[in-house]
């Protein structure tokens, strides 16, 4: 079991595998599980489905909430794990907050694979036309931000699996 409570934003542009691999290890991890694309407010959601990105204004009240269910979960569970796209350092900021053990798990792979797998992937309101305003939104994790954990996505998905499994034990102890 953990001494201490964890979070694990698991960040990336649509089509990394956010999805999969998150509930996967959820499971796996009998985590708690949120994907906070369900907490975006319906202006959001409705932008996404006409093909129209969103900005910074759009997103600030969905980071917010983000941040307050990490909150929320983290006095509640041991690990929560949470998707949450994060592509700019400041998103991450309001993520992290006054949250504390805040971990961002960053699926990472390039634009020709990721457009490979939107194209591939039915029933999402993000439109593989919209991933090359992800890629120029995208603020890759620096050194700085010692609480990201970057996984090259161009491996097999068990192998993204054990590797960021790998990870999260290495922080928490939550084998």
């Amino acid at each position: 079991m953990t001494e201490k409570k964890n979070i694990f934003i698991f960040m990336g542009v649509s089509g990394s595998g956010k999805s999969v691999v998150a509930k996967q290890i959820a499971d796996n991890l009998n985590a708690a599980f949120l994907d906070g694309d369900f907490l975006h407010p319906k202006a959001n959601i409705l932008k996404m489905l006409s093909g129209i990105p969103l900005n910074d204004e759009d997103r600030l009240p969905w980071l917010n909430l983000i941040s307050n269910a990490a909150f929320a979960m983290s006095n509640v569970n041991d690990v929560s794990i949470i998707i949450c796209s994060a592509l700019k350092q400041q998103y991450r900021d309001i993520i992290r907050g006054e949250n504390k053990n805040i971990h961002f798990i960053y699926l990472k792979g390039s634009f020709a694979v990721i457009a490979q797998r939107l194209a591939e992937r039915k029933g999402h309101y993000q439109k593989s036309g919209m991933l090359q305003s992800q890629f120029d939104t995208l603020e890759e994790p620096t050194a700085d931000e010692k609480d990201v954990y970057a996984i090259n996505i161009e491996q097999s998905l068990i192998d993204v699996i054990n590797e960021t499994t790998q990870v999260i034990n290495s922080i928490c102890n939550c084998e």
